[in-house]
Parts: structure tokens; C-alpha cells; sequence
């Protein structure tokens, strides 16, 4: 798809939640720009992602993104070799969005036209740091998502533990609002967590199971329970030790269980990935008992401006499909279910 072109340059489009995000992208490894329009001030003050909302807010940004990408790589549309775009997981409405701009554009100009899944993008935004190093485990903590990935190779998924009810993000999200913090709730959760300490003792859910999967309904349950029971007794609990205490309950398990599966599967490289990958308890807590008990597995992080939703990760995940020769046609739809295996 690059033939007779200069430079292997990839347009990439992220619509898949409430970020409207379009980037460059040469050779998946290098970012020539990356756009990023947030909405998050226009649905704090609903507590979180309305999908009417954010739908209506691409569909005022997508094409102003796609032209400042174009500006700020330096290059024209003659450049480039294909249009990436997020088909799903994601919200529909705002799914759609970018897929018809990514096949209207790739249509107009004769490109043609990869589909990504979104949870590989957040996979190969570590792509931007190091070269992979097969076999990977990743750790995917996002808004909607916790899952751990076996990687034996470029594009090859295999999930071998997830959540079975919230996600990790999903549970910082309702504890933020238990604390009454504005939403998105999890930087500042993270930060009050290194203000306190842990003296509330949550459960650990599934730490000791044999298998990977996660659970995280009933550490919230526990936390509202304990904080509704303080109320109606009067009782007076010490917010920065309530959100430190809940962290290490989380971060313990991922930690736990994230090292134990790159032992069990002799992995070479554990990627950390998705928005929750910004947490520094999960950064500090990982690096420091990986480093002990797995020192030979090479730890990657994405930097935190490539762990939330972006477009620049979307154009790294590109590529991988590009030359495995995975191209859409026409009639791509969005996919708001799409798993990765």
C-alpha cells in the first residue's frame, strides 16, 4: 500500500469514546502528530460519558482534527498510504463518526482503509517506547476494560484472564463519586491514595485463584457499604486513607496476577497499557515486584500522554494490520462489542 510513496505514512482516527483524535503516523513508530479534541469538561457535569453528547461533539470536530493532523505532520494527503480507524470497542454513535470519516476520506483520495480494534491500539501505544520482545503479556486497565493479553507475535491476541463484572476503571469511576470527586475521578483517587495510608483493609478478590481473571464488585461494594455504615453511625473516615486503601486493593491484585501469568507463560515483555496504565500506584507497584521476582521480563509502559484514547496509537496498531494485509472494505460498520480474540 506504500508503493511508489516516499514515506510509509498512515492517517489515523479515534472516535471510539469522548476523544476526538486523529494522527499521523510513519512507520508505527514514530508520531508525526497527534490531535486530540476532550470533552471531558462537557460531561463532568453528568459524571460521566453521555453517548448523545459525544457523538454530537465529533461530529463538530472530526474534520477541524483531521486538518490540523495534516498541518502539524507537514505532510498532504499525496503522502500517505492508508487511513486506520477505530471500528470498535466503543460507544456506536461516536464509533460511527469516525468510521465514516476514515471511509470517506480513504474514498475520496484512493487509500485504502484498515480497521483497528481499540484495545490493540492501547496495546501498541507501547510500541512508541520499545520493540516488542516476544512472547508479551499486557495488562489492559481501562475505562470498561481489564483483561490480560498472550502476545506469541505481531497481531496475535490471546486473552487469558478479564474481568467478570467492573473493570478496574469502572471501579475508580464510582468510588470518585462515593468521595464526591468530579469525574474522571481516577488521577486524583491515585493522588489522595500517596497522601494516606492503607488502614481500611478491602478485600482482594480472586488473588489466589488459580486462573487470571479479575473481580472488582464486590471491593466496591465493600467501599460504599463502609462508607454508608460511617455515615449513618456518624462516624468520620479519613478520605486520603479511604482512597489509599482502596488502590492497594486494586493495584495488588493486577500486581499479583499480571507477574504471576508472565511466569507461567515465559514471557519476555509485560506491556502495560489502557488509561489506567497512567496510575503511578500501578506503575510503582509493578516495577518494583517485577523487578524482584521476574527481573528478566523488560517492563513498557506507554508515556501518560499515549495511555488514554488517542489516535496515535490507532496508527501504530495500523500498521501491524496493514502488512498482515487486513484491509476493509466499503461497508465497514462499527462494532461496539468487538473483543480482541
Amino acid at each position: 500500500m506504500f508503493k511508489g510513496k516516499k514515506r510509509r505514512l498512515i492517517l489515523a482516527i479515534e472516535s471510539s469514546c469522548d476523544e476526538t483524535s486523529v494522527a499521523v503516523v510513519e512507520d508505527g513508530t514514530k508520531i508525526l502528530s497527534n490531535i486530540i479534541a476532550s470533552q471531558i469538561n462537557s460531561h463532568k457535569r453528568f459524571g460521566g460519558v453521555v453517548p448523545e453528547v459525544a457523538s454530537r461533539h465529533h461530529v463538530e470536530q472530526i474534520i477541524g482534527c483531521m486538518e490540523e493532523a495534516l498541518v502539524e505532520a507537514k505532510v498532504s494527503v499525496t503522502d500517505l498510504g492508508g487511513v486506520a480507524v477505530t471500528y470498535g470497542p466503543g460507544l456506536v454513535g461516536a464509533l460511527l463518526i469516525g468510521v465514516t470519516a476514515a471511509k470517506s476520506f480513504a474514498w475520496a483520495n484512493q487509500l485504502p482503509l484498515i480497521p483497528v480494534n481499540h484495545m490493540a491500539g492501547h496495546i501498541y501505544a507501547a510500541r512508541f517506547v520499545d520493540e516488542f520482545q516476544f512472547p508479551v503479556m499486557a495488562l489492559l486497565v481501562s475505562g470498561g476494560h481489564t483483561e490480560l493479553v498472550y502476545m506469541k507475535e505481531h497481531g496475535s491476541y490471546e486473552i487469558i484472564g478479564e474481568t467478570r463484572d467492573d473493570a478496574a476503571g469502572e471501579a475508580y469511576d464510582k468510588v470518585g463519586r462515593v468521595l464526591g470527586l468530579s469525574y474522571p475521578s481516577g488521577k486524583e483517587i491515585d493522588e489522595m491514595a500517596h497522601l494516606g495510608a492503607d488502614t481500611y483493609h478491602f478485600p482482594r478478590a480472586m488473588m489466589k485463584e488459580d486462573n487470571f481473571d479479575f473481580s472488582f464488585s464486590g471491593l466496591k461494594s465493600s467501599f460504599i457499604n463502609l462508607v454508608h455504615n460511617a455515615e449513618q453511625r456518624g462516624e468520620t473516615l479519613i478520605p486520603v486513607d479511604l482512597a489509599a486503601s482502596f488502590q492497594h486493593s486494586v493495584v495488588d491484585v493486577l500486581t499479583a496476577k499480571t507477574i504471576r501469568a508472565c511466569r507461567d507463560y515465559q514471557v519476555n515483555q509485560l506491556i502495560i497499557a489502557g488509561g489506567v496504565a497512567a496510575n503511578k500506584g500501578l506503575r510503582e507497584k509493578m516495577t518494583e515486584d517485577l523487578a524482584v521476582q521476574l527481573p528478566t521480563v523488560k517492563l513498557t509502559i506507554p508515556p501518560l500522554n499515549l495511555c488514554g484514547d488517542n489516535a496515535a496509537m490507532i496508527g501504530a496498531a495500523g500498521f501491524i494490520e496493514a502488512n498482515k494485509q487486513h484491509f476493509a472494505r466499503w461497508d465497514l460498520n462499527a462494532k461496539p462489542s468487538l473483543t480482541l480474540a
